[in-house]
């Protein structure tokens, strides 16, 4: 039995088998059928990625260890972290809330980051392990649950409706959490799924090789 072109994919949208072509850098391939955008060549995701994870990783630890802000009011003065807000909102009978922002705001930013820098760490000497492809699948779920940016909107509504009622000092964690929006955002642009799948060991313990495409499949429309 013939090996089956690597280059040879599916649309997700329309099913149409294609081959990618030998794109450019900063170029893209699209399915020719319905025009959704098949792959695009990123040269040094895999080291651009890296560095944007770490230092996410990084602005979510400030994020979490430092205070958003601090409140004074009447000589009063008082701070509190995202963790201790959520202890708060526990302790007050907002479980519900409280388990909600837990989920979306820690506890899922955490596992993107953190898949993330394992597939990335893994991929950096192919074959990968087998699980970097499991990971590989969980970092897109995580990744859409992880609402860092609604957090944060939240939070400087409430600076303004606070600030004629007491005095507001911004925290480090505010900043690292805005910091931590930006790096999220662009480590997830700059990640190059495809790439990475080329370098996971296959499930028969085989390991991903090219083989040069033969009839069957047209290729998709590529552009810059």
């Amino acid at each position: 039995m013939r090996p089956f072109p690597a280059e040879v994919i599916a649309c997700p949208d329309c099913d149409l088998l294609q081959r990618i072509p030998s794109l450019p850098p900063g170029g893209t391939a699209c399915c020719p059928r319905c025009g959704r955008k098949l792959a695009t060549c990123k040269p040094g995701s895999i080291e651009r990625t890296t560095a944007l994870a770490v230092a996410a990783a990084i602005a979510f630890l400030l994020a979490n260890v430092e205070p958003l802000m601090g409140l004074s009011i009447s000589g009063r003065e008082s701070s509190t972290t995202i963790i201790g807000g959520v202890w708060q909102m526990w302790l007050q009978g907002e479980k519900i809330t409280a388990l909600l922002i837990a989920l979306f705001a820690v506890i899922a930013p955490a596992l993107q980051i953190g898949f993330l820098l394992a597939i990335l760490l893994s991929v950096r000497r192919p074959p990968a392990p087998r699980w970097a492809g499991t990971l590989l699948r969980w970092v897109e779920i995580t990744g859409s649950w992880s609402m860092v940016e609604v957090m944060l909107l939240g939070v400087l509504v409430s600076l303004v409706k606070i600030a004629s009622l007491a005095r507001v000092v911004p925290g480090i964690g505010i900043f690292a959490a805005g910091a931590l929006v930006l790096l999220l955002a662009a480590m997830s642009s700059s990640f190059d799924s495809r790439e990475a799948w080329s370098r996971v060991r296959w499930r028969n313990g085989g390991w991903p090789q090219r083989v040069p495409p033969s009839g069957g499949a047209g290729p998709a429309e590529a552009g810059r």
